[in-house]
């Protein structure tokens, strides 16, 4: 109700087609280091043309041509120049140039063409307006880094426009607004032939929403606003206080009702509670506070922001469905195809470590949101492919994010959820002990393997299960001391062993299982405390709210 303060920059698309000239990036710049001067949310609405393409207009009627053969022009020519007369008529710097005589006429043949000193080429014509792309680059790079940057594209962003988007990194994409870094007609000239037909092609929103450089998309500028406003909320005032915490829709204290099954489900019913037979069952998040981001995006992860008793946090939960990763086919190569990739959930892929250590990395600059991660992964796809496609360094892209959080991380294991192997590695509370906390349900499981792998791995491949099949079986005890008479009881033996094998093989999988609970990650400091799921949510609301304010 009392308004936010912000600093926001637009283009004008009215003005020069929105393109940068120095001017603009002047202003541009002076903008944005107001916003990290004062840790104000930075809000880019983009539309524009890239960086101001022109020439030195006043040249243009004086520049005269020397033709290799003026009676055969298709023959070429060999120079530009300018007459003496018009070269005097210039202001200095206007050009550079070397003199020849040719029957008696003196020539100035043009070796540069500068204008410094006209007109036309004030607010900039080329490379000097690459320096002011250059110089609010690295001013939006830093404004990610020191405060709120959000950027709203409203139309087409082109060359450093679609840049800007990407280092502020958190993008709303209307759908008529394509970033790209060269036009259509520039790419089909460049190929010699016409492959490519819109912008969007190139960055509309079925390109960029699935590679996450988009973040939410919206139908139209009334919605894009509204998506403004609604992220605006879960942001503290300036970058150097804490996210507003609102009167709640739920209390803190009420039970979540929707509980994670053993087998696959939505984990945005966990979340944000689901509709079952007429009858609402809550979920973690206050009712209608969760908001998820990056959704074409790395699918075997979800990300979003929610609040939870009135306390916004920033969320990462998991897909434990299979789902389908598109890669779309490129006009520019006619033997390309759509590609359909299956992935699996609970597992981490390159696209969805890259998402997590993303979102981790937002959270983080500038929304200082409390982090809660519902770790439910069996690990990373380290498959030939994953493993090229570099998994290994999205993983610990996801290390790196942790490691300089400043604000409290709650890593917490859902009911009939796991985190295994190297997926609990790069979440385990010592990566930055100031500030993470991990807690397990008590119905979750943790450790290096599943049950079923470990077991065929600590029993030897069935060696000691059939130790304790001799150790524990009547029958196989009275057999072996029949053998030890002397007596041949080999196949009864044999048969006895076959026949209890089963069995005991899955006391083999239970035997590991009960080393992977909670009671034992608790028992080692592992884990902070066991929880059960219907409390969760109010004992973590507290626990945050209290390391909160020991951060000061």
């Amino acid at each position: 109700p009392d308004g936010r303060d912000v600093i926001l920059i637009g283009n004008d698309m009215t003005i020069k087609a929105g393109s940068f000239g120095i001017a603009e990036d002047d202003i541009f710049q002076k903008a944005s280091a107001l916003a990290r001067a004062k840790g104000l949310p930075r809000v880019y609405i983009a539309c524009n043309s890239g960086a101001r393409l022109g020439t030195v207009e006043e040249l243009k009627p004086l520049v005269q041509i020397a033709w290799a053969d003026p009676k055969d022009l298709m023959k070429g020519f060999e120079y530009l120049y300018l007459k003496d007369s018009d070269m005097a008529k210039l202001p200095p710097d206007s050009v550079r140039s070397h003199t020849v005589s040719v029957n008696g006429e003196t020539r100035h043949v043009l070796d540069a063409i500068l204008g410094l000193n006209l007109p036309s080429t004030k607010g900039g014509i080329g490379v000097e307006n690459l320096q002011g792309s250059g110089l609010i680059a690295g001013e939006t790079s830093r404004a990610y880094d020191e405060t709120f940057t959000l950027s709203y594209v409203t139309g087409r962003s082109v060359g450093i426009g679609a840049y800007l988007n990407r280092l502020g990194q958190r993008n709303i994409q209307m759908v008529h607004g394509p970033m790209i870094l060269t036009g259509f007609q520039a790419l089909n000239k460049l190929l010699g032939q016409q492959v490519y037909t819109t912008q969007d092609q190139l960055g509309g929103p079925h390109i960029m929403v699935p590679n996450g450089v988009t973040h939410e998309l919206v139908a139209n500028d009334q919605d894009g606003v509204e998506a403004i406003l609604n992220w605006l909320s879960y942001v503290p005032e300036t970058a150097f206080s804490v996210p507003p915490i609102v009167s709640p829709t739920d209390l803190a204290t009420r039970k979540v009702q929707f509980r994670p099954s053993k087998s696959p489900y939505d984990p945005r019913h966990m979340l944000a509670g689901v509709h079952v037979d007429g009858d609402y069952q809550a979920g973690f998040c206050d009712e209608g506070s969760f908001k998820e981001y990056m959704e074409g995006w790395g699918k075997t992860v979800v990300i979003g922001r929610g609040r939870v008793g009135g306390l916004p946090v920033g969320i990462v939960a998991v897909e434990t469905r299979a789902v389908e990763r598109h890669i779309i086919a490129d006009p520019a190569d006619t033997t390309s195809h759509d590609i359909y990739e299956p992935q699996a959930g609970q597992v981490w892929y390159p696209d969805s470590a890259y998402k997590t250590a993303q979102a981790i990395r937002d959270f983080n600059r500038g929304e200082n949101l409390p982090l809660l991660i519902f770790a439910n992964w069996r690990g990373f796809s380290g498959g030939t492919r994953d493993m090229f496609a570099e998994v290994l360094k999205y993983g610990a892209m996801i290390v790196d994010a942790l490691v300089e959080y400043k604000h409290p991380v709650t890593i917490y294991l859902p009911p009939n959820g796991e985190l295994r192997g190297g997926a609990w590695v790069v979440l385990d509370p010592k990566i930055n002990p100031d500030q993470m906390e991990m807690y397990a349900d008590v119905e979750a499981r943790g450790g290096i393997l599943e049950p079923p792998a470990a077991a065929e791995i600590v029993f030897k491949q069935d060696k000691h299960v059939l130790e304790m099949m001799h150790r524990l079986d009547e029958t196989l005890q009275g057999l072996d001391a029949r053998a030890a008479k002397g007596e041949d009881v080999a196949k009864a033996v044999k048969d006895r062993e076959k026949l209890l094998l089963p069995m005991y093989r899955q006391v083999s999988v239970m035997y590991c299982d009960l080393h992977d609970r909670s009671g034992r990650m608790k028992g080692l400091g592992a884990i902070r405390e066991e929880l059960t799921w219907a409390d969760s949510r109010s004992y973590l609301h507290w626990r945050i709210r209290r390391r909160m304010q020991e951060n000061g």
